[in-house]
């Protein structure tokens, strides 16, 4: 068969050339960034399996319908369209068409079609291919200033500022220096084209990194080494043990005799466990590597397709905190706006009202602070800082720095159960045989089952000189139900033994190297040498259990596998067919034949859902598995069926002629293996753990009592959610728990529903099937009903209603959902949430690449939402209020000033007055309020309660909003009415005394704002106020140097730096002794 495969050599030669395969295989060297975009993306194999695969492994004919198919697009933020969308919509929407016409014109999609690749010669190909280079930067040298200003002034605030500073080129317009305007606005763009240039320098050194890794290149004149970004379609690339390929690659020739390999997948799909791959046949029979160029073949792939490890399209995630500054932002310019209005109406509309009242909209400017969104940014970086220094919660990677404050407002926790509340990690609890059970504490039973014939066996080899004795005849003299129970497990194990997809690994012995093709004579076979690799967990945990009770794997190729008995006898079993395990069979299956005996036998394991129809029937099955699945075990029915060498070779036809159909081809070999699948003898049931994380359930029960609604969203079966919902104490003791029956039509959905309408405190556990026929008739019903539950289980659910459950939550509630997973299955659910959390697991990075915030055990989400999550979202909603305090009370106070001299808008503090008072003079100050804390990291653990106030979103609100305007209209009011009330005889004098009890009165609303002091909290104190005091020397243009150095200019700014803040003293101690915080208590 392995020769008919289309490789096209010139001279006589065949090969394999399944591309889809090819891609597979690639993807375990995508580099060490695994950020390599897919050049060539393939369908489904199924669409092409008449070119035989060119790695025929035990997976060769796996249709690959995984979860990875329902992974969705990048999100896009959906932005309402207010005030901002009709200021600046018109211009965007034409520029954006422009853009995307010229993008159209200039890089037109080539048309995609079939290639023919030569090997050896990349010369020979007949048209021009990308090079093989890694590139994730979003700029380049001529984009990148245009593109980062796109980016700030696409947002209303600075578009806005951007218009204000250019109107200043108007001479009837200019009320002041044009760095008053400028000089921030250049300041605020500085600090981000700057992070921008860091971040994308990072990118580029990151790319370079990559792209510069040295390969093996096989040349007709030898080896040569070249980068990676070098490497040119049509190259002989020599890949070393351990190193990540570089591109998509054929998989032509390999060290070992048997022309196989293992390889990774985890950067494609975040699978950890190694796949085995086998070369193209023709070319691993060759003596030699340089016999590649001798044969003069070339491969022929088809046209590039879509495929599932590829995608187009970036998306930027928006906090509901900045959301609500937005919001806010625009409730200041309307307030600016009406302000502006009021001055000119006061006015009585005389001259050219029009331009008094644009005039009047730049005085009044400063209500909208220019800062806040810099302020705010780089308190996000600082807050994403402390996260991953924080030493009790080691490896915790912030990857998206723009929601830090989303972990302190989160409602709804839906998480994934294995390996996320479970460790993965699967531990052999139980096998049953229908009559009889065994445990952890009875294992010693079995081997003593298993000792005994095997034993007997290899005594009758010996002396009858043949081993084709079986185990039942050897046991002839003992009793009859002792040797029924001995059969029967000695069947089992040996089933478990053989029907899997495990290979043993063993290392090579000290000083051999990569480079060397070592023999088996270089390896160590011992036990303690020896390592199981295999696609999933539970298969290991059977295969490590077989060699507990004696029955050992000691090595498997693609044609045989060995296995060493109790007594050491090596049993060799061939390997006629292998059916792999897919997400819609469920099941597995493997045809061998005994050496010793020639007895072909068909063994089949898989979930009881798809094997109770498939074996004889029987009486218990069901009710076990139902049994194990309470005690949270995951089962495996196992199954055989003798067959005889006419109904084999009978069967190998009609699967091969299957197999070779052009049409329908899957659906024609599924029938055929079906074929096999008939009145199979039960063996037995097998149950396996898979063992809790480290201190879930504290963690559960702190979410559950700072007020967090905890989901979990599994594939598994009910039972064992069940199971695992209790064990893990997501669903109380005191709970009742009600269990959705299974429904199929709207009548019976209906039915249920209200029968779940009258239970209360109850959780809700349902299946995925029964889940979307309720959503397809009461969507708004079921998810109202679930949302008043404590807790709810999906169980059976896809990836794709996993993340549609997320969508109905944000919908329906309106409250911020955190996601958190570890496979690539959960990525779906975590791009949907507001919050998305990724643990690093044995199912590999994909979720963790994936997330928002990255944690390396469950239990450390409690720190990261009760400490940081909290402590984020209090530090930025009062630093965003400060800032926008900052600008409402110098506003005040010029429209103070403005309506004492007759309306006049003429600018009250100009020049570099109004730079200091928004940079050097309060910066520094105001930013450090991210260092605050109104409790300590322990108290915020030992008390979850605390979180709760934080839902409610009570810490930045209207209310909150409208408490500081009020603060600063006040305080704006009496700073200026103070200074003209005391002011003297010059003008000059107001401004100096004004705006000296300004910045001390900022400094103390800084002071009063903390709760807790931090040493750089007065570092920024003590230096602001000297940068002041050590600036009046310079500033003879606005003040009178004479005049602040009296103690009348002290003793009047004194005055009214204390009216202005004593009253707000006094309230905030009456506050606090008439009604306290719910943290007060725990500060005392």
């Amino acid at each position: 068969m392995a020769d008919q495969i289309p490789l096209y050599p010139v001279r006589s030669a065949a090969a394999a050339a399944n591309r889809k395969r090819a891609a597979y295989y690639s993807a375990a060297g995508l580099g060490p960034g695994a950020e390599r975009p897919r050049r060539y993306q393939l369908e489904d194999e199924s669409a092409h399996l008449d070119e035989m695969p060119l790695m025929m492994s035990e997976e060769g004919f796996e249709n690959d319908e995984s979860d990875y198919h329902t992974l969705p697009r990048a999100r896009v933020t959906q932005r309402k369209r207010g005030l901002e969308w009709f200021v600046c919509g018109g211009w965007k929407f034409l520029c954006t068409s422009c853009c995307d016409w010229l993008v159209n014109i200039c890089q037109r999609k080539r048309e995609l079609k079939a290639r023919t690749v030569w090997l050896g010669y990349p010369e020979k190909c007949e048209e021009k291919h990308p090079r093989n280079s890694i590139k994730n930067q979003k700029y380049n040298v001529f984009t990148f200033i245009p593109g980062v200003l796109y980016e700030q002034f696409k947002f209303f605030l600075n578009l806005y500022f951007l218009v204000v500073s250019c109107s200043q080129f108007v001479p009837a317009l200019k009320i002041g220096y044009l760095y008053t305007y400028w000089a921030p606005l250049g300041f605020v763009l500085a600090v981000t084209i700057m992070r921008e240039a860091i971040d994308e320098f990072r990118r580029f050194q990151r790319d370079k990194e990559v792209n510069s890794q040295l390969y093996s290149k096989l040349t007709v004149r030898g080896k040569v080494q070249v980068k990676s970004s070098d490497i040119q379609v049509g190259d002989l690339i020599i890949v070393e043990k351990n190193q990540r390929i570089p591109s998509d690659m054929v998989f032509l020739r390999t060290s070992e005799k048997a022309g196989s390999c293992f390889i990774r997948t985890d950067q494609l799909d975040g699978e950890t466990d190694w796949k085995l791959k086998v070369a193209v046949s023709c070319t691993q029979r060759l003596p030699a590597l340089g016999d590649l160029f001798s044969i003069s073949a070339y491969v022929y792939a088809q046209k590039p397709q879509l495929d599932i490890h590829s995608f187009e399209g970036t998306f930027t995630r928006v906090g509901l905190l900045d959301l609500e500054l937005n919001q806010l932002t625009k409730a200041l310019f309307v307030a600016l706006v009406a302000l502006s209005v009021v001055m000119v109406t006061l006015q009585g509309f005389v001259g050219p009202w029009y331009r008094n009242l644009f005039r009047f909209l730049l005085l009044f400017s400063y209500i909208i602070p220019i800062s806040l969104r810099v302020n705010l940014d780089m308190g996000k970086a600082a807050y994403g800082w402390m996260i991953m220094k924080d030493e009790s919660i080691p490896g915790t990677v912030v990857r998206t720095s723009t929601i830090p404050e989303e972990l302190g407002r989160l409602v709804y926790l839906l998480t994934d159960k294995t390996g996320t509340l479970t460790q993965n990690e699967m531990v052999f609890k139980r096998l049953h045989l229908g009559t009889v059970s065994y445990g952890a504490d009875t294992m010693d039973e079995i081997q003593n089952h298993l000792r005994n014939p095997y034993s007997q066996m290899q005594s009758q080899a010996s002396g009858n000189n043949t081993s084709s004795t079986l185990p039942r005849k050897a046991q002839s003299s003992a009793p009859k139900v002792r040797k029924s129970v001995s059969s029967r497990v000695h069947e089992a194990v040996k089933a478990i033994a053989l029907c899997h997809n495990v290979t043993p690994v063993y290392e090579p012995r000290a000083g051999m190297t990569g480079e060397a093709e070592y023999t088996e004579a270089d390896q160590d076979f011992s036990d303690g040498n020896r390592t199981y690799q295999a696609a999933s967990p539970d298969e290991v945990a059977l295969v490590q259990w077989t060699e507990s009770v004696g029955l050992t794997l000691v090595s498997r190729d693609l044609a045989s596998m060995q296995l060493r008995t109790p007594s050491g006898q090596i049993l060799t079993y061939s390997i006629l067919q292998m059916f792999p395990f897919t997400s819609e069979s469920k099941r597995m299956g493997v045809i061998v034949r005994d050496e010793s005996t020639t007895e072909i036998m068909f063994y089949m394991k898989g979930a009881d859902v798809a094997m109770s129809s498939i074996v004889q029937y029987n009486d218990w099955l069901e009710e076990e598995c139902g049994n194990m699945a309470r005690e949270g075990l995951r089962t495996l029915v196992v199954a055989k069926r003798a067959l005889t060498e006419e109904q084999y070779q009978d069967f190998e036809s009609r699967y091969s002629q299957a197999k070779l159909s052009i049409h329908d081809r899957a659906l024609k070999v599924a029938a055929v293996v079906e074929s096999l699948e008939r009145e199979m003898e039960l063996l037995c049931l097998t149950g396996v753990e898979d063992q809790l994380q480290a201190d879930v359930r504290p963690t559960l029960e702190m979410l559950r009592n700072a007020g967090i609604k905890i989901w979990m969203l599994t594939g598994d079966k009910l039972e064992t959610a069940t199971c695992i919902a209790k064990s893990s104490h997501l669903v109380s003791r005191t709970q009742d728990i009600h269990i959705f029956r299974p429904v199929t039509n709207r009548g019976e959905a209906h039915l249920e529903l209200n029968a779940f309408r009258r239970k209360h405190d109850c959780a809700l556990v349902i299946s995925g099937d029964s889940l979307e026929v309720c959503l397809k008739y009461y969507e708004h019903e079921l998810v109202e009903l679930a949302c008043q539950c404590p807790a709810v289980v999906c169980c059976r659910c896809s990836p794709t209603q996993k993340a549609h459950i997320v969508k109905l939550l944000q919908q329906h509630a309106g409250r911020r959902t955190c996601a958190i997973g570890d496979g690539g299955n959960d990525v779906s659910m975590i791009q949907a949430a507001d919050c998305g959390i990724g643990i690093e697991g044995k199912e590999g990075r994909q979720a963790s690449l994936a997330a928002d915030f990255s944690i390396t055990q469950f239990k450390h989400i409690g720190r990261l939402l009760m400490v940081h999550g909290r402590s984020s979202y209090k530090r930025s909603a009062a630093l965003g209020q400060f800032v926008m305090h900052r600008g409402l009370i110098i506003s005040t106070m010029q429209a103070v000033f403005s309506s004492v001299f007759y309306f006049a808008s003429v600018p009250l503090y100009q020049g570099f007055l109004m730079v200091g008072y928004a940079t050097l003079y309060t910066m520094f100050p105001v930013f450090s309020l991210v260092l605050d804390q109104d409790v300590k990291p322990e108290m915020a653990m030992l008390y979850p309660e605390l979180y709760k106030d934080l839902t409610k979103g009570r810490s930045l609100s209207f209310k909150t909003f409208l408490v500081w305007v009020l603060i600063s209209i006040y305080q704006g009011g009496i700073l200026m009415y103070g200074a003209l009330l005391l002011f003297e005889s010059e003008f000059v004098h107001v401004v100096a005394i004004s705006f000296t009890a300004l910045i001390l009165t900022e400094l103390l609303m800084v002071a009063l704002t903390v709760r807790t002091w931090h040493w750089l909290m007065a570092v920024a104190e003590v230096l602001s106020l000297g940068c002041y005091v050590a600036s009046l020397a310079f500033l003879n243009e606005y003040f009178d140097v004479a005049f602040i150095t009296t103690v009348t200019f002290v003793w009047k700014v004194s005055a009214i730096t204390v009216v202005s803040c004593l009253p707000l003293y006094v309230l905030k101690y009456l506050k606090r002794k008439l009604s306290p915080p719910s943290y007060s208590k725990l500060t005392s």
